[in-house]
């Protein structure tokens, strides 16, 4: 099944990136019981990452005044560069995004998973000079924030 798009239906596009929301923080917290830290810091950063696209569809508007102008995703397609955005929600524009919004919880939960996002990479770092994390007890408890701040939003328990 593919994801919809925004630019084809912005409402099952945000349906369709909340329900993968939910079902990336369920895979993080199936990882995480099986002492698969790495999948799990990732799945927990996919779970926001797609939560954030979703959310996005509310701040269109918003959004249109930092990322304006159009953007080419095919030979015969152009649309505009926020619905891109929207849709792609690249890590590198994450943070932007996100502080566009202006949540303050949401921005503490983004730096979590970006930091989960770059231990998915480098693993385990006693001197944290290439991942923020030298020991699994806070790679756990970051996986577990991000899961239970996705259930809170979006309505489930576990």
């Amino acid at each position: 099944m593919e994801l919809t798009k925004p630019w084809s239906d912005v409402r099952k596009y945000q349906e369709d990136r909340f329900r993968e929301a939910m079902y990336e923080a369920e895979l993080a917290e199936r990882f995480l019981n099986n002492g698969l830290l790495r999948n799990a810091a990732g799945k927990a950063y996919q779970a926001l990452k797609s939560y954030v696209a979703g959310l996005a569809v509310d701040y269109r508007d918003l959004l249109s005044r930092y990322f304006p102008g159009k953007r080419r995703i095919s030979q015969s397609k152009v649309v505009e560069r926020v619905d891109w955005i929207i849709a792609v929600m690249p890590s590198s524009r994450l943070r932007e995004v996100v502080s566009i919004i202006g949540d303050k919880e949401l921005r503490l939960v983004t730096e979590i998973a970006l930091n989960l996002h770059q231990f998915q990479y480098n693993g385990f770092d006693r001197d944290s000079e290439v991942s923020p994390y030298s020991r699994e007890e806070f790679v756990r408890r970051d996986i577990e924030f991000i899961v239970n701040f996705i259930r809170s939003k979006l309505g489930r328990t576990a």
